[in-house]
């Protein structure tokens, strides 16, 4: 009688441990809930303005420009005269100022799990020359001995407004704003995972 007794209250400690053991296992090792995301405005605002001027749309071009500095005047030209043709491959940037937005063009929507950012309408950001220049250069006889000018500077900026003119187009603008909306859904579907990002035009 003693040793069931004594092999009873075994089993029920033996019982008891094998619960607590369970037990502190599972609270130790099972999956913890995830934590609701909280997102503000600041946060979304921050994310943008790390990106900094988000160039959307990069376009080449190779178009020459023609500097007529001749007066018309057929003799005074051969002394003084100028022609100076050049050619060359200029890069040309265009997106979007993401520094320049404020809190007011990131709206929230708890109800709706929504996230709205309104950006700027695609800009200019910069043009660069890609290689060399090309020159042709005719100088009247006189010019060419008391003010030689190789027409390098000012070839360059003609190159790079013709080309800054070329891809400020409405087609080329709205194309740059379309991929930089993409382009900003997609940063932000990493910030706030979960929910609708909707990028609106100003």
């Amino acid at each position: 009688m003693k040793s069931r007794i004594i092999l009873l209250w075994t089993l029920i400690g033996i019982a008891i441990f094998y619960s607590a053991g369970v037990y502190t296992g599972y609270k130790l090792f099972s999956p913890k809930p995830k934590a609701s995301q909280t997102v503000s405005a600041q946060a979304i605002l921050t994310a943008l303005h790390n990106r900094g001027f988000l160039v959307s749309q990069t376009y080449v071009f190779d178009t020459p420009v023609t500097i007529d500095r001749n007066s018309g005047n057929a003799f005074k030209d051969f002394f003084f005269g100028q022609t100076i043709e050049a050619r060359g491959t200029m890069e040309v940037n265009l997106g979007v100022d993401l520094a320049s937005m404020t809190q007011q063009d990131v709206v929230i929507d708890p109800a709706t799990n929504t996230i709205t950012v309104t950006i700027p309408k695609a800009r200019l950001f910069n043009s660069r020359l890609v290689g060399p220049i090309e020159l042709k250069n005719n100088q009247g006889v006189l010019k060419q001995l008391l003010n030689s000018d190789d027409g390098y500077n000012e070839s360059l900026s003609l190159l790079s407004q013709t080309a800054e003119k070329a891809a400020q187009t409405d087609e080329t603008i709205n194309r740059a704003t379309d991929q930089a909306k993409q382009d900003i859904e997609t940063l932000l579907g990493y910030v706030v995972e979960g929910k609708t990002v909707k990028v609106m035009v100003k």
